[in-house]
């Protein structure tokens, strides 16, 4: 029976993993084969394909990465009201409460994204990136200088006075109460006891170890009540610094990366090393200190997919240049005019399909990092709440895609793939802290099952997609050809 539930809850958080390989793939088909790509394709001719490369990647992953944080904020904010006016932390509103944030933040951010693209070009996301860090960085400030650890701006609290006068005046009259039994127990037994003062006695015991079970019940609940509220404040501060600083060197990468390409040298190949030493330079400063933060780590690792979506883009440019050679040498005449465009097109599509694919999988690496420490403590119940409430979003938003957009719906999906992550790093947390390795294994065959069922096992998605890019620019190279 252990193995079988093991198994179920593996299929269910693979299962809503698998889910959302089917719209992430269709909003992004829609991007790649319409109108938005038209901005990403001037976008390569201003600022080159590196920095276009950088650019996107940077816009993906603080996308994501705002949208998941405000949602864990929201989170735990709710459960903090809810701990202070109902004395439980209320975990399912509180997850409710981070999907709705989650995906609304992240339409927003996402349509916002489209209506600067689409309307001033892809140079603008440089600035607006710039002005998004710059007020990320002054809200911690603010927050960090007008909170004090035991109050959140002014939502939760620490016990008041009153509170604490009454606690104080309950622990007084108990311990009167006490006294007088006590007093009352020792002259029945000084007397020579009667049948009923026998039962008054035996009376006034179980009142008495009833008054003192009410204390310790009030004591341990008290306990347990500031300890999750020290937890969730520290876990507030925690991604509220992740969530002002962990963007700042992606930023800078691609300020730098984007400014040789705004000026003409987009192109040449000491942008390349520069860009190199910078990510490394960076990347040496951020880890060297003894006292590693989770922005500092996270950080570096967003700092290194944005420098691979960069190098990724550049490659599938050069990729469709030694393909035009080898076509040449067969006999293919092919103008230089029509490789440039095919070598942008080309471009363009790998540096989307891979700003897709590291901001889902941020998502789902930052929904793990909430999902694994609820489900030790929470068990199943985290990995069901997590997967009603990604298929609920994703109902939502496949409803609302008109009204959202190509840019909100990409954004709202921060949402599902969020959710997606915390039941995925619910179950990878039931199979480490399983007793036996029967659990650790129907766990994990229970998520690898799901994910086989419902989605794809796409890992390697980038090269799947490069695949499916040169199939959708066959038509360029049958027109180019024809056209000779």
């Amino acid at each position: 029976m252990e193995y079988a539930i093991s198994f179920v809850l593996g299929s269910v958080a693979g299962s809503t993993l698998g889910a959302m390989e089917v719209p992430v793939n269709q909003i992004m088909t829609g991007i790649i084969s319409g109108t938005h790509l038209k901005p990403v394709v001037s976008g390569i001719k201003s600022v080159g394909a590196l920095g276009l490369g950088s650019l996107l990647g940077t816009t993906a992953l603080i996308t994501s990465m705002t949208a998941m944080v405000t949602g864990v904020i929201g989170a735990a904010s709710v459960a903090l009201f809810l701990l202070r006016v109902r004395k439980s932390e209320g975990w399912p509103s509180a997850g409710l409460a981070a999907a709705i944030t989650t995906t609304s933040s992240g339409a927003a951010l996402g349509a916002v994204t489209e209506k600067l693209s689409m309307s001033y070009g892809m140079v603008s996301l440089l600035w607006a990136l710039g002005i998004f860090t710059v007020l990320k960085l002054l809200m911690y400030i603010f927050v960090k200088c007008t909170c004090t650890e035991w109050e959140f701006c002014g939502i939760v609290t620490e016990l008041n006075k009153k509170e604490q006068a009454k606690l104080f005046a309950t622990e007084v009259d108990l311990q009167r109460v006490a006294m007088e039994m006590e007093q009352r127990i020792i002259a029945c037994k000084m007397e020579k006891p009667k049948e009923e003062d026998l039962e008054v006695w035996k009376v006034k015991q179980r009142e008495r170890e009833e008054i003192k079970r009410q204390q310790r019940k009030g004591v341990e609940l008290e306990m347990h009540q500031r300890t999750s509220r020290q937890r969730l404040l520290k876990a507030v501060d925690k991604y509220m610094e992740f969530l002002a600083l962990s963007g700042i060197p992606m930023t800078v990468t691609a300020f730098v990366t984007t400014g040789f390409g705004i000026f003409g040298f987009g192109d040449y190949r000491f942008v390349f090393v520069i860009l190199l030493v910078l990510v490394l330079s960076l990347s040496f400063w951020l880890m060297r200190p003894r006292r590693l933060s989770f922005w500092m780590f996270t950080g570096c690792m967003a700092m290194f997919a944005t420098f691979a979506i960069a190098v990724l883009t550049v490659h599938a440019g050069q990729e469709v240049a030694g393909m035009s050679v080898k076509m040449r040498r067969a006999g293919q005449n092919i103008t230089k005019e029509n490789v440039s465009i095919w070598m942008t097109h080309t471009s363009s599509v790998q540096a989307i399909s891979a700003g897709f694919f590291v901001s889902e999988v941020c998502q789902l690496g930052l929904g793990a990092t909430v999902g694994g420490p609820m489900a030790r403590e929470a068990g199943g119940k985290v990995i069901v709440w997590a997967s009603v409430i990604a298929v609920a979003v994703l109902m939502t938003v496949e409803a609302l895609a008109l009204m959202l957009g190509v840019g909100g719906t990409a954004g709202a999906l921060c949402g599902a793939a969020g959710a997606a992550g915390v039941s995925m790093g619910g179950a990878a947390a039931l199979a480490v802290k399983s007793s036996s390795w029967g659990g650790t294994i129907a766990t994990t065959a229970g998520m690898i099952f799901g994910l086989l069922v419902f989605g794809k096992w796409d890992i390697v998605k980038i090269g799947l997609q490069q695949r499916s890019a040169s199939m959708l620019f066959q038509p360029v190279i049958t027109t180019s050809s024809s056209s000779v």
